[in-house]
């Protein structure tokens, strides 16, 4: 999968695959794309959830999860037929990317507008990693100044000494040349995200056994007006579309699998048993949380203080967050293809510049050149400078899972399905994905405004 995550901004994809990518063996089964699948929805976005269905409430809450699980899924059905496109000369063309089936299917100009919003997913990615690191670095020391001073002890510390740390790691291991270094990142972020998220629901189960009732209500946390409550919905709405979604990355991990059983059948047993069980993750997670403290939900349920014994415990999930997203920063399908072709426009435009392409004097083993040096640290400062600007983890999580949710899950799965297809405009399952197409067109809008309002009113409230 990591391999074939290069392609994912080529334009001109079938060449940059015979060039630059090596031919990867398809051997991939239903467990290993159910493994690829949990491993790449499963993150830091579970840490908002019991915040978000206490803005919504017990029955608000759990069904936005499943809604939001539905589009999911059928994002996931309708990108199973996307995989394969008719060629003249082959027969059919494997899309091994998103971005690879968007250009096939629907031409250039829908591939350089999805490239920018795949882009835009990658950066915002890169910013919620730097704020939720930061949370947790500091969480870990107020957790141990709470168990030394005691529970009511002020313990406050801010966030933009991490960020600067978290920054500092990223712009050294941004300098890693190819992405295919960095498989080892994949496998100690798909295990530290498993135990911290394991972790924060099981804490929300020990408190709610501890208090011996389920906190909570129908109408979810209280607001002095209608109109705060409208904006606290449209946030929760934002952070839950955040957690959700794979679509980005689901036809690479499709392009893993053999041919026998065909892909589209694998590739929809794993989803349908991947949702189910990241729902149901979900479900516990935002559900002991909301039920563990009920209007005093936090906005994350390891850094809230919510729980404060036991200490050891919390420190230690809040590592697992850290190293996590350090890693995810890196991902493969992440920071790491960005730089690549970034990087490889550079090259192609500049042939004959020592500052492209020469290495610095006494790093050439490690292949460290000036142009990478500053591209790279220029991308880390960004992200860093944007999060120091925006520390809010709930707000900025909620614009995050809104501003690219609808084209990426939605839109282009939709239009790309009914032209592989061939269906008519006026047929009765194209106007069915039309309506769909609209009502989680406003339903997102909604989130989005409501999260860019509650971003703006945390940073100059």
């Amino acid at each position: 999968m990591h391999q074939q995550s290069a392609r994912i901004f080529g334009t001109k994809t079938k060449k940059v695959v015979t060039m630059c990518v090596p031919p990867v063996e398809r051997s991939g089964t239903v467990w290993t794309a159910l493994a690829h699948i949990i491993t790449a929805v499963i993150g830091s976005g579970v840490l908002s959830l019991a915040w978000s269905v206490s803005r919504l409430g017990w029955i608000a809450g759990p069904l936005t999860m499943l809604a939001f699980a539905s589009v999911t899924l059928t994002s996931a059905f309708l990108l199973c037929s996307c995989y394969k496109s008719p060629d003249p000369n082959d027969g059919f063309h494997r899309n091994g990317s998103y971005l690879d089936a968007v250009q096939r299917i629907l031409g250039k100009k829908s591939a350089w507008i999805c490239g920018i919003i795949v882009r835009i997913n990658f950066i915002k990615l890169g910013i919620v990693y730097t704020i939720t690191s930061s949370i947790s670095m500091r969480a870990i020391q107020r957790s141990n100044c709470f168990h030394r001073e005691g529970h009511k002890a002020a313990c406050k510390y801010g966030n933009a000494y991490y960020m600067l740390i978290f920054g500092l790691i990223q712009v050294i291991v941004s300098q890693i040349p190819d992405f295919r270094n960095t498989e080892w990142l994949s496998v100690i972020a798909a295990i530290m995200s498993f135990m911290y998220s394991s972790i924060g629901a099981a804490l929300g189960l020990a408190k709610v056994i501890e208090n011996g009732e389920i906190k909570g209500s129908i109408g979810g946390v209280p607001t002095s007006t209608a109109a705060q409550k409208v904006w606290s919905i449209s946030q929760a709405l934002g952070d839950i579309a955040f957690a959700f979604p794979f679509s980005v990355i689901f036809l690479e991990i499709m392009d893993t699998l053999k041919s026998n059983p065909p892909e589209k059948v694998t590739m929809k047993k794993a989803s349908v048993v991947a949702v189910c069980i990241t729902t149901f993750f979900y479900l516990c997670c935002g559900g002991f949380g909301y039920a563990a403290f009920g209007n005093s939900t936090p906005g994350n349920l390891l850094t809230g203080f919510g729980f404060y014994e036991p200490y050891w415990l919390i420190d230690f999930a809040n590592a697992c967050v850290v190293l996590h997203l350090v890693g995810g920063y890196q991902l493969p399908v992440f920071s790491q293809p960005l730089y690549a072709n970034i990087e490889k426009f550079l090259a192609k435009k500049f042939p004959n510049s020592r500052f492209v392409h020469s290495d610095l004097k006494g790093m050439a083993g490690l292949r460290l050149n000036a142009m990478r040096l500053c591209l790279r640290t220029a991308y880390v400062g960004l992200t860093t400078g944007f999060s120091m600007l925006f520390p809010y983890f709930n707000q900025v999580v909620g614009v995050a899972g809104a501003i690219n949710f609808w084209p990426v899950v939605v839109y282009f799965p939709v239009e790309m399905y009914l032209v592989q297809k061939n269906i008519g405009p006026w047929t009765s399952k194209s106007i069915i994905l039309r309506i769909y197409c609209f009502a989680t067109l406003l339903v997102i809008l909604f989130a989005f405004v409501g999260s860019i309002k509650g971003l703006m009113t945390a940073r100059f409230s």
